[in-house]
């Protein structure tokens, strides 16, 4: 007799597995895949009580239930905002909440509700990323913040939660590469810097489209030397062509990435001469 709410399916090699799925609201949903048709109708009879019962909340998910907590997760949500999303999400007033465990949950604007809908959320090694065609993505990358930018120095959560990706709380200190912000002398500049074998400073800048440039040219410096190293180069998005034009001719870098050849290259030395505004 077949357990309500368990279908039985097949593998290609010809095992048996047991499916569970649940009808609210006209909306058919599947529950997952079990090893045992019992398994399966528990899953589905835990699909029931949440949808049925407002008093089952998150905290109570414990680790000897059927379904997995991503599911329980949008089954929630589905019962109390009406909306059904297969990813673990759960929507508040001016935000919702991604699950990627009970004790850690993203915040994010509802303006990225629809990304992270068709997005799934992973996290390996302390970094958030999702696939996308195929490819990684550092999930900050959404809101300019750069694979290699370190908190702090790049960027800052405003209210210090790093889990926290609304808008308000993200605050990009920096956005270009190989540009920091530093303090010489008590006043703020930026440094340019690049790596060939060891990082060699560009220079310093009184702006940060200053040094991102200089980075730019230093790029363009170390190809006609010779170098293959691949770099990427700063997107100036809001700098006219002659401005970038201009500032290019006139920006100064290290008489060492003037010097550099391939051949002869040595590990840097920090204390070596570099442009500096004056």
């Amino acid at each position: 007799m077949q357990l309500p709410g368990v279908f039985t399916a097949q593998k290609k090699d010809g095992s048996v597995y047991f499916r569970a799925s649940v009808t609210y609201r006209s909306k058919h949903i599947s529950l997952g895949s079990f090893s045992s048709a019992r398994t399966a109708h528990q899953a589905y009879r835990e699909a029931l009580h949440i949808l049925n019962d407002k008093t089952v909340t998150f905290l109570s998910y414990h680790s000897d239930l059927s379904l997995p907590f991503g599911k329980w997760v949008s089954l929630m949500n589905f019962r109390d905002n009406g909306l059904y999303i297969a990813n673990p999400i759960y929507i508040r007033i001016r935000y919702f909440e991604y699950y990627l465990t009970q004790d850690t949950v993203l915040k994010f604007d509802l303006d990225d509700l629809f990304y992270y809908s068709s997005h799934k959320i992973m996290k390996r090694g302390g970094r958030l990323f999702i696939s996308d065609y195929g490819m990684q993505t550092g999930i900050g990358a959404r809101y300019g913040i750069k694979n290699y930018a370190v908190e702090g120095r790049d960027f800052r959560f405003v209210n210090g939660d790093d889990l926290d990706f609304r808008y308000e709380n993200l605050e990009i200190i920096n956005c270009f590469h190989g540009v920091s912000r530093v303090t010489k002398a008590g006043k703020p500049y930026y440094k340019a810097k690049i790596h060939i074998n060891g990082d060699y400073i560009i220079g310093y800048y009184e702006t940060d489209i200053q040094a991102a440039i200089a980075y730019n040219k230093a790029i363009d410096l170390l190809k006609k030397a010779g170098s293959t190293r691949q770099y990427v180069p700063n997107y100036m998005e809001n700098v006219s062509p002659s401005l970038y034009a201009d500032l290019y001719d006139k920006i100064p870098v290290s008489p060492r990435i003037l010097s550099y050849r391939p051949e002869s290259a040595a590990l840097p030395d920090d204390n070596a001469p570099t442009a500096f505004p004056s």
